[in-house]
């Protein structure tokens, strides 16, 4: 049975979707009695902490997975119909979270073609459709070119120029901009904005609050149910239940309620930075009589007050000159890093951030000698580390990496025996392994005694991560190199991830360096921040410093911390603010002064 086509290119009635646990067959309840439906050529954005049900619900609508009760109609036909499977993913093309996953090809255009070509399309229209999707996307000048040459942002659009090439009505986005550097995210939004500008049907899934704020609608959802669904400006009003559903809300939205809160006029509708700072700078924004105590009424960290390790002085880690080339001397040369030199501090915390393909990853890769350089030299408590390759193993002990989504490395049967094996391998007993495991777990915020035993593929996605996290700690390095922690979190685990990190720069007397798209979590985290920018240091300084240089991370590829680009964008409306804040509390405080008079 189908519907006949009307304004609803997609609806869901009662939907319910039910899997098996692999390793207790424990049946579980994905979708629960969700029903709703979306109206050709609209905008809408799901969101919900990991494990609501999001990406499940978008595997239903592209008939990747099939109802276990109830109905989902795309384009009037039932996804179960298998007669018609073709016109249902024809009509809803999906795209996914890492384009790595979607990628099948040897060369950007084939790739673009595959879709098409699939669906039986004359070469001479796939040829058309090719070349209209990758310039779209503004990658038609790379369709000669290797996918795994492209820095992630390329990815992703080569990955959505694959899903416009097979002409749908519809695209489901399931997290396209998780992975990706400020640009790169900027990049994507605005594919999907022109795409809904030419009528086509966007349904993005995301945790980023600001992404979802640029909607037509906001539908949440948790354990599996659709617990609120409306235009941005209304649903955003529900702030209190947003936060206790683990989530977000855009900065704009909560620096409003906090100077609502503070004695100041501001509409409840506004939802964006511009549309705040427009209001602000206006006539219209006014202050009620306040005192100085109530100026800072902001949540602080709940992380423990313990006192942080006092930096000494001493170098752990020195880079001199350092140079990566790969594929010297071939075709595909590339210099990924060239002339880079810095220092790090016992009991430091650094941020590294730079756009995709700056060399970030190169570099890290260096500081525990998994890559040796080209030219120049990595020292680790003064030693050079290519000195001799007996050392290797000891520099491995005492620095210890976590690549991005440490959890694909997770694979032992217990969370004990995954955490125990890095000791264990450094030679310890099994009772020492142990210990330092149990100190480990408990540090990043676990019970110990809870998760133990449990299979590491039975905890959730931010548990799944600091286990993963555990298995370095545990070994106890003396420097901590931590590549993207938080990469494709919700809110909730996300920070999380954040007071694990705080808790061990408070306690654990670990010199850290923590690479980062997130401009908010550098600033508020780190002592000293590194730039990267084309395999070279941009720049070395403290986030005061770098963060001050907006229109030169602009050129970049980067961004500025929320709180930061909120002040530097109002300084620029002509208002005489400082442009220093680099937290919500600091920005706060500089608005009220600004609206006092005291500035």
């Amino acid at each position: 049975m189908s519907y006949i086509k009307n304004d609803d290119i997609i609806q869901i009635e009662h939907l319910l979707f039910q899997y098996q646990r692999e390793e207790n067959k424990e049946t579980v309840t994905a979708i629960d009695d969700v029903s709703f439906s979306v109206k050709r050529g609209s905008f809408t954005a799901v969101i919900g902490r990991n494990g609501s049900g999001k990406s499940t619900l978008a595997k239903n609508i592209n008939a990747l997975l099939l109802p276990s009760g109830g109905a989902v109609y795309v384009n009037g036909y039932d996804t179960k119909d298998e007669e018609h499977l073709w016109e249902i993913r024809q009509s809803a093309g999906m795209v996914f979270q890492n384009p790595d996953n979607q990628l099948v090809s040897s060369i950007v255009e084939d790739d673009v073609a595959f879709g098409p070509e699939n669906l039986g399309v004359e070469p001479s229209e796939i040829r058309r459709r090719v070349d209209e999707a990758l310039k779209k996307v503004n990658m038609y000048q790379h369709r000669k070119r290797a996918p795994h040459h492209l820095s992630g942002g390329q990815k992703q659009r080569v990955a959505i120029a694959g899903v416009m090439a097979m002409r749908p009505e519809c695209v489901i986005l399931d997290e396209p901009t998780a992975m990706l550097d400020p640009k790169g995210r900027a990049q994507v939004m605005d594919i999907i904005h022109q795409l809904h500008e030419e009528g086509i049907t966007i349904v993005l899934i995301t945790h980023f609050m600001d992404e979802a704020a640029q909607a037509d609608r906001i539908i949440i959802m948790d354990d599996g149910h659709v617990v609120l669904d409306g235009v941005p400006k209304d649903v955003f009003l529900h702030g209190g239940k947003i936060r206790d559903l683990y989530l977000d809300v855009p900065f704009a939205v909560e620096m409003a309620e906090y100077l609502r809160d503070n004695g100041m006029e501001i509409p409840t509708d506004i939802i964006d930075t511009d549309t705040l700072v427009t209001y602000l700078s206006s006539d219209a924004a006014k202050i009620s009589e306040v005192s100085e105590k109530s100026a800072f009424k902001v949540e602080q960290s709940d992380t423990d007050t313990a006192p942080e390790k006092e930096k000494t002085g001493t170098i752990v880690a020195e880079v001199k000159n350092l140079r990566h080339v790969f594929n010297a001397g071939l075709p595909f040369e590339s210099i990924a890093l060239n002339d880079v030199s810095f220092a790090l501090e016992e009991n430091s915390f650094t941020a590294l951030i730079g756009h995709t393909g700056s060399g970030k990853s190169t570099l890290i890769q260096h500081l525990n000698g998994l890559l040796k350089p080209t030219g120049g030299s990595v020292y680790i408590n003064g030693e050079d580390i290519h000195g001799g390759k007996e050392k290797l193993r000891d520099v491995r002990k005492n620095v210890g990496l976590v690549f991005q989504y440490p959890e694909y490395q997770l694979f032992e049967e217990t969370v004990l025996k995954d955490v125990c094996y890095g000791p264990l391998n450094l030679g310890l007993s099994q009772e020492e392994a142990e210990q330092k495991a149990k100190r480990a777990i408990e540090l990043v915020g676990l019970d110990f005694e809870e998760v133990k035993n449990r299979s590491p593929f039975a905890l959730s996605g931010g548990q799944k991560r600091r286990v993963a996290i555990d298995g370095v700690i545990a070994m106890e390095p003396k420097m901590l190199i931590l590549d993207e922690p938080t990469a494709g979190l919700d809110p909730k685990s996300h920070h999380d991830i954040l007071l694990m990190i705080e808790k061990i720069k408070k306690e654990g007397g670990v010199t850290i360096l923590l690479v980062s798209h997130n401009m908010g979590d550098a600033a508020r985290l780190a002592d000293r921040v590194l730039v990267m920018d084309g395999g070279r240091l941009w720049m070395n300084g403290t986030p005061q410093e770098v963060f001050s240089k907006a229109e030169e991370l602009s050129e970049i590829g980067l961004g500025l911390p929320p709180a930061t680009e909120f002040m530097y964008r109002l300084k620029q409306s002509g208002v005489p603010v400082e442009t220093t804040a680099l937290t919500v509390q600091e920005a706060l405080a500089d608005v009220l002064r600004w609206k006092r008079g005291e500035l």
